[in-house]
């Protein structure tokens, strides 16, 4: 009770040192109001209230000020004060807003609120146009709470989570503020630089919160929030909303506003519910009050998401601006449930300042230097929104629990405890010095046991140690990697070297070398589970391995920004494996095991190769256009830009080899994209061609394979690179190549509005495939698929209707998509 009766005190002492005007705002019976906007009159100079009813509002003149007050739902207060002394208290006390139909015309053909919104969907454009750019400066605080964590998940100990949880195992997890300066030209650029930054408890941290994230415009047709979410003033929001008009009331400046309940004519769909607010006349939005559920955002996390924005208008630029904006969420998934809210401020608005394309670059977000290293008065002086009681304790917990928790002897403590040998260690083990930043140990995972036909039975082990420099900006890696096989009772080891020189640039340099069965298909077509459960149940062994000896040297880095280098050069010897073991669960017999030659799998005592030795030179270029980034100190973190595709180009060289006939070369070139299609869902494709040079009479395994796919069961989050009804090796080759996947999953487009399955979530995903070869006639695969089954929020499962063709129909088949492995 005393450290919260002392933290009262900071809060009121650090008040008066730095806070100018300052008060409380409650409604008639007391209750604080959050979230009220207050401004100075003519200025975008304000503040906001706490989640206490608690402001301040910082100003460095004494003088006559006139100060609004402005808050959803209850009536304006204009105040006109003089003042000579600060800090200067003031209390307002808000009255509910008379929300009146009286003078609403109601024309019983007509519904009164779909003429104000056709008057505001006329509007969108022009006044989405009217902003053609401006400057302004930002705030930003996010909070996470979690409410009764779990001691364990899936398992592992979850602990205190940096201090943020209490008795109940409940609390604050994340807390964080930025201050900015942001810059805006229509119709999307937006770049920010930040000059303050602090993390609850990480006092070296940077936060993750800024603007592009919270960039939400509703004079756009659809927002991107998790899914494209449909605007109630879109052009074609008539089709998804129905709209109720709840009264008008006149605002400070006599302006007539209309409160319209926004209504979702189909539950699930991309959509909003709650109130917007129009201006009579201008038919611009005044504020919003909306909500959408996790379903409808495509984020199976989230229960439920509130979004609320105020504007004010700008008598010299003829603007409605917004001034603040929160995001309120509750969250449960696995067993944990918490909310959080994050709050956004905009002030010292510049407007059609006469930017540029040429003021913006790729940077999106920008730190300045020591923008982490901000002093509380700094943060007491410029936050124009009051910490609560809640965050100051807090930021004052977490960051006297940093200082202990860094410690030499506290960490030692703790290492002390987690490194102690216990029964479940058996199966794994992990020593680590936390002063030191480093760990060593093994695990044993229990999916690694498996089988496959030329090995049995086998299982893993993996040995490992890591080396963290300058909070993982920079690490060492060494691993091992085991693997024992039960019938041809041979252990196999693969062991490497991993350096990361920076987190700009991301260079890594890997050493490795061992050996390891490896399929044909280097990309790794069929898992080893799904090919252990085929195998022992089914029969069907179709994962193809040989042995492979190597040592091998990796490197890659990006050069330039959207430009990164990979390069690979190796030196192996192959030889080939045959089937050992007849072993199965369910014997059919007709059915039996085909041999491990992918080019004749009725031979069983021929190899597609002969034992070889080569080397190998990868280079590869990927080129990402238009790459956007975040600049952080000693960091980069690039953003994917859904406009542009990315383009890879390979050129692969076999050379030095023991059989002359073996070495060649190849080209590859590769193109794929995935972007949205407004509120029609997600549209991806991937395109690859290539040709081998000198490459006639090559071993079986440098052939070029495509991904096959024979067992009706996928793991892959999409098909844009498998054939899900094609064997895995009967269109390999050594010529050229052209190899093309669409798919579009319309995410609920189309399902959405057919009742009945309109309640069911699910997902309508087509797509098309075509694979060419001189030596193979053109194979194309069409599919339609329903993805997102499942129920509540565990999604994990897709099923799809394939249909096949080469030289007319040749199969069809269905398969399922599992999503948790």
């Amino acid at each position: 009770m005393r450290k919260y009766l002392f933290t009262a005190c900071l809060f009121i002492f650090s008040v008066a040192l730095s806070a100018q005007i300052v008060g409380t705002i409650t409604d008639l019976n007391g209750n604080p109001l959050p979230f009220v906007n207050i401004l100075i009159e003519d200025t975008y100079k304000g503040t906001t209230s706490n989640d206490d009813g608690y402001y301040e509002l910082n100003i460095s003149e004494s003088k006559t000020y006139t100060i609004i007050y402005t808050y959803l739902g209850y009536k304006t207060v204009k105040k006109t004060v003089s003042i000579n002394k600060f800090p200067y208290a003031i209390d307002i006390v808000l009255e509910d807003e008379s929300v009146s139909l009286s003078e609403v015309i109601v024309n019983s053909e007509d519904n009164p609120a779909n003429a104000i919104m056709r008057q505001a969907i006329a509007q969108r454009k022009a006044n989405l146009e009217k902003i053609k750019s401006f400057k302004a400066d930002f705030y930003s605080r996010g909070l996470i709470r979690i409410k009764e964590a779990p001691e364990k998940l899936l398992g592992q100990e979850i602990g205190d989570l940096g201090g943020g949880l209490d008795s109940t195992r409940s609390g604050i997890i994340y807390l964080s503020e930025t201050i900015s300066k942001i810059q805006y030209l229509h119709p999307n650029k937006l770049k920010e630089k930040i000059t303050a930054s602090k993390v609850s408890g990480n006092d070296n941290g940077f936060s993750f919160n800024n603007a592009l994230d919270v960039d939400f415009n509703f004079y756009n047709n659809t927002i991107e929030f998790g899914n494209e979410i449909i605007s109630p003033i879109a052009n074609n929001a008539f089709g998804y909303y129905r709209y109720k008009l709840d009264g008008v009331f006149y605002d400070e400046r006599g302006n007539l506003i209309n409160k319209i309940s926004v209504i979702p004519k189909r539950e699930n769909d991309p959509v909003f519910s709650g109130t917007i607010y129009i201006v009579e006349d201008q038919w611009t939005i005044y504020a919003l009050e909306l909500a959408l559920t996790g379903v409808q955002a495509r984020i199976p996390a989230a229960d439920v998401i509130e979004l609320k924005q105020s504007f004010k208008y700008s008598d010299r630029d003829n603007i409605w601006a917004l001034l603040s904006q929160s995001i309120d969420f509750k969250y449960g998934i696995l067993g944990i449930k918490g909310d959080g809210r994050f709050t956004a401020v905009y002030s010292n608005y510049e407007f059609n300042t006469g930017l540029n394309r040429e003021d913006f670059g790729r940077e999106l977000v920008a730190f300045e230097i020591e923008a982490n290293k901000k002093d509380s008065l700094f943060w007491s002086q410029i936050r124009p929104v009051p910490l609560t009681i809640e965050e100051r304790i807090d930021y004052t917990k977490k960051d006297s629990i940093q200082i202990i928790r860094e410690s030499k002897p506290y960490l030692d403590s703790i290492d002390r405890a987690n490194n102690k040998f216990k029964v479940r260690s058996l199966l794994g083990y992990t020593y680590q010095n936390s002063h030191k930043d480093y760990r060593f140990g093994y695990e044993i995972p229990m999916r690694g046991v498996q089988f496959n036909t030329v090995q049995g039975y086998n299982a893993k082990a993996n040995v490992f140690f890591s080396k963290n420099f300058d909070d993982f900006n920079r690490y060492f890696r060494v691993s091992a990697n085991l693997n024992y096989g039960f019938s041809d009772k041979r252990l196999r080891a693969i062991g490497a070297l991993t350096y990361k020189f920076n987190n700009v640039s991301r260079a890594f340099l890997t050493f490795s070398g061992g050996i390891t069965a490896q399929q044909f298909n280097s990309s790794n077509p069929i898992t080893p589970l799904i090919n252990t459960v085929s195998t022992l149940f089914f029969e069907d062994n179709y994962m193809k391995l040989y042995d492979k000896s190597f040592i091998q040297l990796n490197h890659s880095e990006e050069l330039f920004n959207g430009f990164r280098l990979y390069s690979a050069l190796s030196y192996e010897r192959r030889n080939p494996l045959f089937n050992i073991t007849d072993q199965v669960f369910i014997n059919d017999d007709n059915d039996t095991y085909t041999s491990n030659n992918p080019i004749n799998e009725n031979d069983l005592n021929t190899a597609s190769f002969q034992t070889h030795n080569i080397a190998r030179l990868n280079v590869t270029a990927q080129i990402n256009f238009a790459q956007e980034y975040l600049s952080y100190p000693d960091s980069k973190f690039n953003i994917g830009n859904d406009q542009y595709p990315t383009l890879t180009l390979s050129y692969e060289k076999g050379f030095s080899a023991t059989k002359e006939a073996y070495n060649f070369d190849q080209i590859t070139a590769r193109l794929h994209q995935s972007f949205n299609i407004a509120n029609k869902g997600r549209f991806r494709y991937n395109l690859r061609t290539g040709a081998f040079f000198n490459a006639e009479d090559i071993a079986f395994i440098d052939y070029q394979h495509f991904n096959g796919n024979q067992t009706h069961v996928s793991t892959e989050g999409n098909y844009t690179n498998v054939f899900n009804n094609l064997d895995y090796y009967s269109a390999s080759t050594n010529n050229s190549y052209l190899e093309a996947h669409i798919e579009h999953d319309f995410n609920g487009f189309i399902l959405g509005k057919i009742p009945f399955l309109n309640t069911l979530n699910f997902n309508l995903v087509l797509g098309a495939h075509l694979l060419a070869t001189p030596d193979f006639s053109p194979y194309q695969e069409y599919t339609i698929g329903v993805d997102n089954v499942g129920w509540g929020k565990f999604r994990f499962l897709r099923v799809d209707y394939i249909r096949s063709y080469q030289s007319g129909f040749k199969c069809d088949a269905i398969l399922f998509g599992l999503k948790f492995f």
